[in-house]
């Protein structure tokens, strides 16, 4: 995937646009992540991401960036669709990396707390 494609499917939007990425990303992001979780080895660090955009006090940019990381994660209709077995993750993965890397300073220790919780709970849960 290519750095020009990666930057446009990242870019910050305003308004109507990024309170609908935010809905989404709420609405389907824990079940995305059930569905995605053997092909995420990154599953901290992506629900710490989720975390930090859903935290009112970071920054809007920071927050469009990882909607907008988040949004493609959770719609199953991209470059590489999500359903097929084995590949269907791989344009995710490069996308949401390339967000959490461009915005890791703003992922705090509550953040990853919270990942490290819900995650915990999650795995409860599923036994």
């Amino acid at each position: 995937m290519d750095e020009v494609k990666i930057g446009e499917i990242l870019q910050p939007v305003g308004g109507s646009e990024g309170r609908r990425r935010e809905e989404t990303v709420r609405r389907k992001f824990w079940r995305t992540l059930r569905r995605a979780a053997g092909q995420i080895p990154f599953a901290e660090d992506l629900v710490a991401g989720f975390y930090c955009a859903i935290d009112p006090d970071t920054p809007p940019r920071v927050r469009g960036i990882l909607f907008a990381a988040l949004a493609y994660f959770v719609m199953p209709v991209d470059i590489v669709p999500d359903f097929l077995a084995g590949f269907g993750f791989t344009d995710d993965v490069t996308v949401l990396l390339t967000a959490l890397t461009a915005v890791k300073a703003h992922i705090r220790p509550a953040h990853r707390l919270a990942a490290r919780n819900a995650l915990m709970t999650n795995e409860k849960q599923r036994a």
